[in-house]
């Protein structure tokens, strides 16, 4: 056998599961549609004459909720969208055909975590803190790591620990920790072809501010091309210190979205 990936699964893989179970209630960001869940047919509502029986579901959401990846189409700047495609005319018969998730391809890339309350020494970054270049280079050196041209950088900040308790994860009075312009411009120097941070909006929100000002999705997607994962659980990946390992995500196939719910996993040899 000559297939050096299929040797390497078949001697063991170790997966960390870095997206977040879809429940209905879960804390988003209020620009978008909710998710939801229901059993139109349970079983016993329909009974075969054989005793046998069905359960089947129905979902309504939106594709920024959960775990989930930002099309090139989500962002727009001064009406452009990334490469000067017309924000416009780009929603052909109500969708975005040049930038839509569909166009996003498979990613089987080197991963890299960047464990920033691991530097800083504290538990979480608090609501509204800046991650810096400097917080971004001092983890890189601190974990041995470089960033290159195609990495998928992943960003933890710590507020993923919130999730579970909903408003306080979204950040509203106290903010949400992230980089800003410069973190992300930082990022885009590098090459990277896409960034993901444990929290909601990916880039830091001022206490107060909401989703008012979002510098960070300009650069990355609109100026770059860089596509924007949000609301990982990173937190498993930072207890075990796996630092740099192989990045797997498959965008839902929906033709002309702006974003999909994804379940991306982090894999390294057993």
């Amino acid at each position: 056998m000559s297939d050096q990936l299929l040797r390497a699964v078949q001697g063991g893989v170790h997966a960390v599961d870095l997206g977040r179970q879809l429940r209905v209630g879960m804390p988003q960001s209020p620009n978008h549609p909710q998710f939801w869940h229901t059993l139109p047919r349970r079983h016993g509502d329909m009974t075969r004459a054989d005793g046998g029986s069905a359960a089947n579901d129905m979902i309504t959401t939106g594709t920024h909720v959960g775990t989930h990846i930002d099309a090139l189409a989500h962002v727009s700047q001064d009406g452009k969208l990334h490469g000067g495609a017309d924000a416009g005319r780009s929603c052909l018969g109500g969708k975005y055909v040049e930038h839509g998730v569909h166009t996003i391809e498979p990613m089987i890339r080197r991963g890299v975590l960047l464990d920033i309350p691991r530097l800083l020494g504290v538990g979480r970054c608090e609501g509204g803190y800046e991650i810096t270049v400097d917080d971004l280079e001092s983890a890189c050196a601190a974990e041995g790591v470089e960033i290159g041209a195609g990495d998928v950088v992943l960003i933890r900040s710590g507020w993923g620990q919130l999730f579970a308790e909903g408003l306080p994860y979204v950040g509203g009075p106290s903010g949400v920790p992230g980089v800003g312009e410069a973190g992300a411009q930082w990022l885009a120097d590098r090459g990277v072809h896409a960034a993901g941070a444990d929290t909601i909006a990916f880039e830091r929100l001022a206490p107060g501010s909401g989703h008012g000002l979002l510098p960070a999705h300009r650069v990355l997607l609109v100026e770059s091309g860089i596509y924007i994962i949000e609301a990982l659980d990173l937190e498993e990946l930072a207890q075990q210190e796996l630092f740099e390992f192989t990045f797997l995500l498959v965008p839902l196939n929906i033709f002309g979205a702006t974003g999909s719910p994804v379940r991306p996993l982090a894999v390294r040899s057993a």
